[in-house]
């Protein structure tokens, strides 16, 4: 567990706040009435199988998926608390360029994949300003050693790196401008088991470094432990359980819990 989940959200102002959020695919649920905070710094894992929600939760919170009801309530800066729904979809996309970050499963899917290393970090900077080429390469040069990647491959496109590597890549092309919200969408999927504990070890180091908050979607509850200050359960899209990481792990409630917990022991 986390040090950092010894935080008191109740003397903080949420940096998210998500009511009465729904999405319907048809007489299908894919998320319901779901309410909940976020705070600054906080990591919140949701967990559960396929087909539990969780994606959909994910897609209406970042803006990708426009939900049928409900508001997600963010602390833009300059313009305070904003019901990012109501945002045009220029001004989602400039906020996810800017202040908020989107960690693929797939990391092809986050990087450009004809385009360097560094000039992959790079792109984040530029979008909010930064001109000066060398300090660029400078920034783009330490961040590939953040995420240990030899300062050798700076000029070598992502498509000749590993899967590993490529994650490490995306997570620095994320993190180089320092967002406040950063979400991430099952960012161990699909790696070796010792390639994912390196990554959750960095990611972890990154994370709390930085203190930006963080909504990670896993199936994997030893990454939500690792890394979550709070989890949030979803089953058939809907919230059953909710708590502090350790709580939720060690003593679930809900069947449905009990059952992802005993599945995994």
């Amino acid at each position: 567990m986390r040090a950092a989940a010894q935080f008191q959200p109740a003397r903080r102002q949420p940096l998210l706040s998500v009511r009465q959020l729904t999405k319907m695919y048809g007489k299908t649920v894919g998320c319901r009435d779901l309410s909940f905070d976020l705070f600054p710094g906080e990591i919140i894992a949701i967990v559960g199988e396929s087909g539990s929600g969780k994606s959909t939760l994910l897609s209406c919170l970042s803006g990708r998926l426009m939900p049928d009801q409900g508001s997600v309530i963010y602390d833009l800066n300059h313009k305070g608390p904003t019901d990012i729904l109501t945002l045009s979809e220029p001004e989602r996309r400039k906020l996810m360029r800017t202040d908020w970050g989107l960690v693929h499963q797939n990391p092809r899917d986050g990087l450009r994949m004809e385009v360097t290393a560094g000039g992959n970090i790079g792109e984040r900077p530029m979008a909010v300003g930064a001109r000066h080429y060398g300090r660029i390469r400078e920034e783009a040069q330490d961040w590939l050693a953040k995420v240990e990647i030899d300062l050798l491959r700076t000029d070598h496109r992502p498509k000749t790196f590993s899967g590993g590597m490529q994650q490490r890549l995306q997570i620095a092309r994320i993190l180089v401008t320092k967002p406040r919200l950063v979400f991430m969408d099952e960012p161990t999927g699909g790696l070796d088991v010792s390639v994912q504990a390196r990554l959750l070890d960095l990611l972890r180091c990154l994370v709390m470094n930085i203190g930006v908050a963080v909504v990670i979607v896993t199936h994997d509850l030893s990454v939500a432990r690792l890394l979550a200050d709070r989890i949030i359960v979803m089953w058939r899209g809907n919230m059953v359980e909710t708590g502090l990481a350790d709580q939720v792990l060690d003593d679930p409630h809900h069947p449905y819990t009990q059952l992802l917990v005993s599945s995994v022991l």
